[in-house]
């Protein structure tokens, strides 16, 4: 028996964000603004050199 997101042809990282999406949506408005907090995603890349985590070069805001 296969899973019916591998049957549809998405990964599960898909389905998941598909599913997350559809729950969100089928909120009642009060809480659909605390959901939508949830939604966002923050990630930080570290570059690597010589197996140690390389210093970071400062950005300048533009």
């Amino acid at each position: 028996m296969t899973n019916a997101w591998r049957a549809a042809g998405i990964t599960y990282i898909q389905y998941s964000n598909i599913a997350a999406r559809v729950l969100r949506e089928a909120l009642r408005t009060e809480l659909r603004t605390d959901a939508a907090k949830r939604n966002a995603s923050h990630v930080k890349f570290t570059p690597w050199a010589n197996g140690r985590p390389a210093p970071r070069q400062a950005q300048s805001e533009s």
